[in-house]
């Protein structure tokens, strides 16, 4: 497929529409889902609500890369849309413990497939001097949806209930298949999906490539595990009345730095940039840990928020650059099983330990601040990478010449051209009087 010309055609906006519906599907049910869980009988399982959401997304990523790479990126778009409207309904007829934790499980799928098909798709399309800022502007497409749908969300929960909230999501769902659609297809050549795409025991299901990507990304996600875990509870204790109100703290500034964030790293380079992120990150925990009031958790959110800004978009583009040929759809994959491991482990352990008991909640975000330093740490010693924009100098090119000046053939404007006399005559050398020889 040729190349998008700008970041902002037809096609890119289709994609980033779908994205804010997406994203804003699944998480404007974050804030409320540990109420509901409670109304249900299972305070004790709050844990899981991100943490089988996840496992799913992790398991599901064994095979969405390789479909986004032998099958079509689009494809694998559409299934995500899919799983999260169909679960958006189905939460309507949760029950029971065992069946809302059912319905989570299933529903971490749609993150398992959508994320990679429409990562690897606008690689496909964007060349790649812009595929840092193209990836950044995705992601302020999400983070929107990350932003409204939590406030949206609340809002909806408090003066409507439970089943407007579902309902919602699923719309959402619905909106970002049917904005998906009408994407084309951008790998080039593809196969038809089949048994033997699907079989995790033929052919390759990870490219490790991208490990220090991976790497990197852990302590990163384990942060946000345990701050969709935790959050609701601890800007509630704070006086939040709309917890998804904090959320919006939190994506309004990490969407700021998206918008610089991948044209940063496309200049200066990836590792270059991830350092100023993992040193935010660190700040930011440590913030939050130290809140005692609205304003100075909003403070450490703010921070933290523009970590996340920084980070997420430069580590997609260095995953990207870091794919071997064709294998992008699979390295992104890979990726997003260290984002999957991270928060399962970040959010199980943080609700583990909380136990709805608030005073332990500074101890586990300094944890996190913690972790924070040492990726801050890994990305300071790992060697910085090249940028993909080349660099400009302000010196202009000289042209090589030859030691014997040559004279042009083309006149000033206005003057005669000067014709050979006696062309017919053979050429001489440089030394007069000997003629070349033929």
């Amino acid at each position: 497929m040729q190349k998008e010309s700008g970041l902002f055609t037809s096609k890119l906006m289709l994609l980033y529409a779908g994205a804010v519906a997406f994203m804003s599907s699944f998480s404007m049910l974050l804030p409320e889902l540990p109420d509901f869980l409670r109304d249900l009988g299972g305070g004790e399982y709050i844990g899981y609500i991100v943490g089988l959401f996840t496992l799913s997304a992790l398991l599901s990523r064994f095979f969405s890369g390789r479909m986004s790479d032998r099958v079509g990126r689009v494809l694998v778009m559409l299934i995500g849309s899919v799983v999260t409207c169909v679960c958006g309904f189905a939460y309507l007829f949760a029950s029971s413990v065992a069946v809302f934790l059912t319905i989570r499980f299933l529903h971490g799928m749609s993150t398992g497939f959508r994320p990679v098909g429409s990562s690897a798709f606008l690689t496909d399309i964007i060349p790649v001097e812009k595929r840092g800022q193209a990836l950044g502007i995705l992601g302020v497409a999400g983070s929107v949806g990350m932003a409204l749908g939590p406030v949206f969300g609340s809002v909806i929960r408090e003066e409507l209930g439970y089943d407007y909230l579902f309902v919602a999501s699923a719309v959402l769902g619905l909106s970002s298949f049917l904005l998906t659609l009408k994407l084309p297809e951008s790998l080039e050549p593809r196969e038809p999906l089949s048994l033997k795409v699907l079989n995790p025991f033929k052919g390759q299901l990870l490219d490790w490539s991208s490990w220090p990507s991976a790497v990197f990304l852990l302590p990163v996600s384990f942060a946000f595990g345990v701050f969709l875990t935790l959050s609701p509870d601890f800007v509630e204790s704070l006086g939040f009345v709309y917890k998804g109100m904090f959320n919006g703290v939190i994506v309004v500034f990490s969407i700021l730095m998206r918008f610089v964030a991948g044209a940063a790293s496309d200049k200066y380079g990836r590792v270059q940039v991830l350092r100023v992120g993992a040193f935010l990150l660190m700040v930011g925990m440590y913030l939050i840990g130290s809140a005692d009031s609205i304003l100075s958790v909003c403070i450490g959110g703010a921070v933290y928020g523009m970590s996340v800004g920084i980070n997420m978009p430069t580590i997609f583009a260095w995953t990207a650059d870091l794919a071997k040929p064709g294998k992008i759809g699979m390295a992104l994959s890979t990726m997003l099983m260290s984002l999957e491991i991270g928060i399962g482990i970040g959010a199980f352990l943080s609700g583990e330990y909380y136990q709805l008991d608030l005073t332990r909640i500074p101890d586990t975000y300094y944890f996190c601040a913690i972790l924070g330093f040492v990726s801050w740490v890994f990305i300071l010693i790992f060697p910085a990478s090249k940028p993909s924009i080349p660099p400009q100098t302000n010196k202009p090119v000289k042209p090589v010449h030859t030691n014997a000046p040559v004279k042009s053939v083309h006149t000033n404007k206005g003057e005669k051209p000067v014709q050979a006399k006696n062309p017919s005559k053979p050429a001489r050398s440089k030394k007069p009087g000997k003629s070349v020889k033929s």
